[in-house]
């Protein structure tokens, strides 16, 4: 299903390019893990290790033989119509078993369903400092490496000026108005300095592209705020480079001229004929 171990991918015959086999942060008792596993490290200490039977009623649950179904190849990209491929159709998940003509033959079941699984694990150590544990999560999440640090920031709010509830002459605010009538003015309000506790996030192209990040970084941003109690993330895209080429101020204007005489074209003769067109438009207008 899964591993942090390079040898027992290469074993399995896992795909081992790209892939981060780091150690993972996960939060106990936030369904990061089963829940027979999580049960099993509760109370256990760095370097204990262990091994958990997962049945499947508890995993992926049992195979369901009315999960697969005949669907027609227009549901399916014409890049994925094979054996094998994984496929979304009407919002479910599924890999195609076989193709006939216009029909094709897809089971929405796990892979893993009908199986227990084996989940081996060994505690490695705890993670205390907050933008650690917030690497982690991210990391989880969007198998993503990011930068970020946490710093304490002045930040100005305008909070509104709640009125005294009797003016100086012992009238309320609405008496003091003529004909009794409350005003329409807006509510006064006035600036406070804040100090809020900011997690900066430097984003990568990695992140940017990533779907999941695009669908629920609101979420998922909000959770680990939570976690790691600051009051904000701000997430930065940093841009490096000297911009694009021939858009540097009035230098690309260079590159025009040696276009034209490349195409052996006279710039002058083209400024008279857009003077005389000008000329034209001018003598149309009186």
């Amino acid at each position: 299903m899964d591993t942090t171990d390079l040898e027992v991918a290469e074993d399995e015959g896992i795909e081992t390019q790209n892939r981060d086999f780091s150690p993972r942060t996960i939060v106990l008792g936030e369904g990061h893990l089963f829940p027979a596993v999580e049960e099993d490290i509760f109370g256990e200490e760095v370097g204990a290790s262990g091994s958990v039977v997962v049945p499947a009623t508890e995993a992926f649950g049992e195979y369901q033989e009315d999960q697969v179904r005949t669907v027609t190849v227009d549901k399916i990209p014409e890049d994925d119509r094979y054996p094998g491929a994984h496929v979304d159709v009407d919002g479910e998940h599924g890999h195609v078993e076989t193709i006939i003509g216009g029909r094709a033959r897809v089971d929405f079941n796990h892979p893993l369903a009908g199986e227990d699984i084996e989940y081996d694990y060994e505690v490695v150590g705890t993670v205390d400092d907050p933008v650690e544990q917030a690497k982690g999560l991210l990391q989880m999440y969007f198998d993503v490496e990011l930068d970020m640090h946490i710093q304490t920031d002045e930040v100005e709010t305008e909070v509104t000026v709640e009125p005294d509830e009797d003016d100086e002459d012992g009238e309320t605010p609405e008496e003091s108005q003529e004909g009794g009538e409350a005003a329409d003015a807006e509510p006064e309000t006035e600036t406070e300095i804040d100090e809020q506790e900011t997690l900066y996030i430097e984003s990568n192209p990695q992140l940017q592209f990533n779907q999941q990040w695009l669908m629920s970084k609101q979420q998922i941003l909000g959770d680990v705020m939570t976690k790691i109690d600051v009051d904000r993330v701000i997430v930065q895209e940093i841009i490096e480079g000297g911009g694009m080429p021939g858009m540097g101020g009035l230098g690309g204007l260079g590159d025009i001229d040696a276009a034209l005489e490349d195409a052996d074209i006279d710039a002058d003769e083209i400024m008279d004929e857009l003077d005389v067109d000008d000329e034209t438009v001018e003598d149309d207008e009186e």
